[in-house]
């Protein structure tokens, strides 16, 4: 009925780019990504980049300037490009999506894909 897939991580080396991508589809109601999440060995989930319900984007101070979330048209996908990679951001990244009403646009319930994992060394 609903499926959050991520793909694209892997390891890159410090300074490097890489783009993540997170597909959303559901079957009877509208499911759109919203956010990327990054969670760090030993460390609570924490948003590093989102769309608001107007279509503003967040990000965190700490990828000010080197991440961008953009998402295509119908926005069924969304995608995280990282630029000048640090160490630091070595973890696994899920996508969140919202399951909205398909007329109001209302946000009934969360999903969450599997994570891809990105590895940041030499």
């Amino acid at each position: 009925q609903v499926q959050v897939v991520e793909s694209g991580g892997g390891l890159v080396q410090p300074g490097g780019s890489l783009r993540l991508s997170c597909q959303a589809s559901g079957s009877i109601f509208r499911i759109t990504p919203m956010a990327w999440y990054h969670q760090a060995p030993g460390k609570e989930r924490e948003s590093v980049a989102a769309f608001t319900s107007g279509g503003a984007t967040n990000y965190a101070d700490s990828v000010k300037g080197r991440f961008d979330i953009s998402r295509d048209n119908d926005k069924t996908t969304i995608y995280l490009q990282m630029n000048t990679l640090k160490p630091e951001v070595t973890g696994v990244y899920y996508c969140l999506a919202d399951l909205q009403h398909p007329t109001s646009g209302v946000g009934l319930r969360d999903y969450w894909g599997p994570g891809t994992l990105v590895t940041v060394s030499s």
